[in-house]
């Protein structure tokens, strides 16, 4: 089954199951209804007698709470149902080419980094807001930090993780959506922050406190209603509950603000773990991240479960009836205060390695949604031959499949290829694939290709220099200084190095000299690359450098218009285009 049609099936089958769950939620919207009405008759008809009507008021109000919770439960699921719903619509979209509205990660733009701002890896239109599906914030920075590492390690494991995640559709899908239900604005870091500088500020002896002040509020009200009791003296015992609670109560509302900014995220986040838990993972790097949540005798889904409880058990305050007769009777803030405090105490320090194992999962989802959604690509073969890369039949994977055009590369260990060209021939394009092809293949992701042999290398480009006019800084000036990181940057490691047309904030003789002279210190320091010039005089290089190649994109004129192929060849280009298009656009005559 095509990815099209697992996805337009599934699409079918969860709208079937929004259609039912919206079903059960009308009917427990009228069940209430007709409860609260049943339950005012009752008061209403008894209220003559007292015992009688307030006996039915609790029942009564004991089964509305009931029948909230269970619509609560019943809207969740109808919620996550929409979810997949839209989960499967949005990849539907996607597979025909329209991501547009999907989130850019422009924040994750870095001038200064070793290549993300040259090859579109974020903002609009970008390979971050083809691929990106996570759903929780840390999730996204975690795809972010995996896209932006330039790390050449494990790429075989990496390589296997996704794979297996792949494979795990339903499983992944059902994940995004239930972290897609996370209603917060409070990062994992300020929780974390939160939860390790909490100080705890309810006496652990209000347990033995509160649950023999509750033992003796049930005797007292069942003394009152077998009449031995006078009704003041259970009044007074109310008011009494609620003085022992108002010495607290700041510090009480402190907490409740905190836990409320939290309560979604740690409603969402168990059920996360628990699916992490209870799946079956094969590979190294997935089950090293499962390891942390099962690390715990106790399942870690049930323990974030259990502070989840909590949360919504000191929630019920919010209800001005409830957190009367809680508070008069039941001492409920102190004792769920506590019991809310105990947790953070014991397992604050768990948190972290919880989280991070879930924003793991988020953003690796995201890398194996990309694998199902294409799996004509090839996994590259990992190698330490003497090549760097040699594909076959490579192509930008954003470029239409329709009309894109693939090219084969080959290219050796501390080998440099000049490429020459006429404007929109291809050039810049071709060097943004390679780029791509170089990160995709160190996250572990399979490339646009139909084969791909690679021996890992890290990226570091220069291809979109820009003037700063805040720094008082020149284009020339820009460029010398990313030329300048690119040479120190080399002497501590082994890179690949794409240049589009350097020194272009010089004139022409400046720029062939320094053009040369820095392609010498290059192929000197033994690095590898592609640059891409329109100065043909660069290519005499290769004359005297046997580690230099000539290839050019080139450009034809068929009955006065212009013919691109778009085909990668050797050797140097002669057809430039500038005069051509100028008089074309009659900007010049």
């Amino acid at each position: 089954m095509t990815a099209f049609d697992f996805y337009t099936k599934e699409k079918q089958t969860q709208n079937k199951h929004l259609k039912e769950a919206n079903l059960q939620l009308n009917i427990s919207s009228m069940l209430r209804l007709v409860l609260f009405l049943g339950t005012a008759f009752g008061i209403y008809y008894f209220f003559s007698e007292w015992n009688i009507a307030i006996l039915i008021g609790l029942v009564g109000f004991a089964i509305f709470i009931f029948l909230v919770s269970r619509h609560s439960d019943l809207k969740y699921k109808r919620n996550k149902i929409a979810e997949l719903v839209k989960i499967n619509e949005t990849e539907l979209e996607v597979l025909g080419r329209n991501f547009s509205h999907l989130a850019s990660g422009q924040e994750f733009e870095n001038h200064d980094h070793e290549f993300s701002q040259d090859i579109d890896l974020f903002g609009k239109g970008s390979f971050f807001q083809y691929l990106n599906r996570t759903a929780l914030k840390g999730g996204k920075q975690k795809l972010a930090s995996i896209f932006t590492e330039n790390s050449i390690d494990n790429i075989v494991e990496k390589q296997n993780a996704i794979r297996e995640i792949a494979e795990k559709v339903s499983w992944r899908q059902e994940f995004s959506a239930v972290a897609k239900l996370v209603n917060t604005e409070t990062s994992s870091e300020n929780v974390l922050s939160w939860l390790h500088n909490h100080r705890p500020f309810v006496p652990k002896f209000m347990k033995i406190v509160s649950w023999g002040f509750t033992i003796l509020s049930i005797l007292m009200i069942s003394a009152y209603f077998t009449q031995n009791i006078n009704g003041w003296l259970v009044f007074g015992w109310f008011l009494l509950g609620w003085f022992i609670t108002g010495i607290y109560v700041k510090k009480i509302n402190d907490l409740a603000n905190n836990v409320g900014k939290v309560q979604a995220t740690f409603h969402q986040y168990y059920q996360l773990l628990g699916m992490i838990e209870n799946t079956t993972f094969q590979s190294q790097i997935l089950k090293e991240h499962q390891s942390a949540v099962k690390s715990e005798n106790e399942k870690a889904s049930k323990i974030l479960k259990s502070f989840s409880k909590a949360i919504d058990a000191l929630d019920q305050r919010n209800n001005a009836i409830f957190i009367a007769i809680g508070n008069g009777f039941l001492l409920w803030d102190l004792r769920q205060s506590l019991r809310l405090e105990k947790w953070i105490t014991a397992h604050h320090q768990n948190v972290k390695n919880w989280f991070e194992a879930i924003e793991f999962m988020d953003a690796y989802s995201s890398l194996g949604n990309f694998a199902f959604n294409h799996e004509s690509y090839a996994f590259p073969n990992i190698n330490e031959d003497q090549f760097v890369i040699r594909s076959t039949q490579l192509v930008h994977p954003l470029l239409n499949p329709e009309k894109r055009i693939a090219n084969d590369l080959f290219i050796n260990k501390e080998q440099f290829l000049i490429i020459t060209g006429a404007n929109m021939a291809g050039k810049s394009t071709f060097l943004r694939t390679v780029s791509l092809h170089i990160v995709m293949a160190n996250i572990g992701l399979p490339v646009c290709a139909e084969s791909s042999e690679y021996s890992p290398i890290k990226l570091i480009t220069s291809m979109r220099t820009t003037d700063s006019l805040s720094d008082d800084e020149s284009y020339f000036f820009s460029e010398l200084k990313r030329l300048q990181y690119i040479v120190t940057e080399i002497k501590k490691d082994n890179y690949f190095i794409i240049l589009d047309e350097i020194l272009k904030g010089t004139n022409s003789t400046d720029k062939a000299i320094g053009s040369r002279k820095f392609i010498e210190k290059l192929v000197k320091s033994k690095s590898t690359g592609i640059i891409a010039t329109h100065d043909l005089s660069l290519c005499e290089v290769a004359k005297e450098l046997p580690q230099v190649e000539n290839h050019y994109f080139d450009a034809e004129i068929v009955n006065d218009e212009l013919f691109f192929d778009y085909k990668f060849k050797e050797g140097v280009c002669q057809n430039m285009n500038a005069s051509f298009l100028l008089k074309k656009m009659q900007i010049v005559d």
